[in-house]
């Protein structure tokens, strides 16, 4: 059996490092390179389980770098890229926007330009074995803009980034999208809502919450806690990205959500519960939660209509905010050795 070789960026990362050992299981007939630049947000322990794996391999390096990007295409002949690797803390955009306009842009048109330099002999004619060579975008719902108290996002919704962050997000989508109409390439984008589980970066708002909690600190709460979120458990999104990367049709989008709508609050106070259940203290961990400051323009709600996923490729979430926070707790209480 020939092997499929794909280039993965970004498989250090909170969604990639779930990914991977997952897509590796399930599809024994590909080779993946891992390119990743290990950034703050990385961890080289997240992929401890597959490091043996005689079908993986780890390169350290920028997806900005050209001339790296084309060695590696040069060396494995890549079928296919699948491209997680981005900066994704809207905090960190806000005070440092120039790292994301670098990765989240040009980083994405430097891996996209030399896939088309690789693959096709001229617009829309591919080279020979490479018709089926695909380019898998990951993105975000964030680049859909902030929406009121109904409605949802879906995949004709117009784009309006309200962060430096989303705005990097929306541009990278769009020169996806244009090397699909004006040259013919074989790509697909997915653009997911907030995933959570394990692996998640300790900045991220439910590590940060379990993260408080344990230590006895203040858990701190943007604003009101009122901003809604859609969250997906991550693998649950890893199956969603499977699907469309084997099944997607050339040049369209699929939103990937998981249909479960929480506030700040909410899910602050959850974990606080189950946290004393599992973990009891002398007093409740909710007496942690403290309102801070809100986040300059902070959207106050996303939710995905994940419709078109579910009735054209058959995806379906397997948990639902209440399973899979569980197993978050867990996970989080045995990284932290509580």
């Amino acid at each position: 059996m020939r092997h499929k070789t794909i280039l993965i960026t970004g498989g250090l990362g909170f969604i990639g490092s779930n990914f991977l050992p997952f897509f590796l299981e399930k599809h024994k007939e590909y080779k993946i390179i891992n390119l990743d630049k290990v950034t703050y947000a990385a961890d080289v322990s997240n992929l401890n389980e597959i490091s043996a794996n005689a079908n993986y391999n780890f390169v350290k390096g920028d997806i900005c770098d050209r001339e790296l990007v084309d060695k590696l295409f040069k060396e494995y002949q890549f079928n296919s890229v699948i491209h997680f690797a981005a900066e994704s803390h809207v905090d960190n955009s806000i005070t440092n926007p120039d790292e994301f306009i670098k990765t989240n842009i040009f980083g994405t048109f430097n891996l996209l330009d030399v896939a088309k330099h690789y693959w096709m002999d001229a617009p829309h004619k591919p080279k020979q074995d490479c018709e089926n060579n695909r380019f898998h975008h990951i993105s975000t719902d964030e680049v859909y803009g902030t929406l009121g108290e109904t409605g949802l996002f879906t995949e004709q919704t117009p784009y309006a980034p309200n962060s430096p962050y989303s705005a990097s997000k929306a541009s990278s989508d769009f020169i996806i999208r244009s090397y699909y109409h004006t040259f013919g390439m074989n790509v697909v984008t997915t653009n997911c809502s907030n995933n959570y589980g394990p692996k998640q970066h300790d900045e991220k708002l439910i590590p940060t919450i379990i993260r408080k909690a344990i230590n006895e600190e203040i858990i701190p709460i943007y604003g009101d806690g009122l901003n809604i979120r859609d969250w997906l458990y991550v693998l649950d999104h890893c199956k969603g990205i499977d699907l469309v990367f084997h099944k997607g049709v050339i040049g369209e989008t699929y939103n990937i959500g998981g249909e479960n709508e929480r506030d700040n609050l909410y899910i602050a106070n959850t974990i606080c519960k189950l946290l004393d259940e599992i973990k009891p203290k002398t007093q409740s961990y909710k007496n942690l939660i403290s309102f801070v400051k809100d986040r300059p323009g902070h959207d106050f709600r996303y939710a995905i209509d994940a419709s078109k996923i579910e009735k054209e490729l058959g995806w379906k979430a397997d948990e639902n905010f209440e399973t899979g926070i569980k197993k978050t707790i867990h996970w989080y209480l045995n990284k932290y050795n509580t």
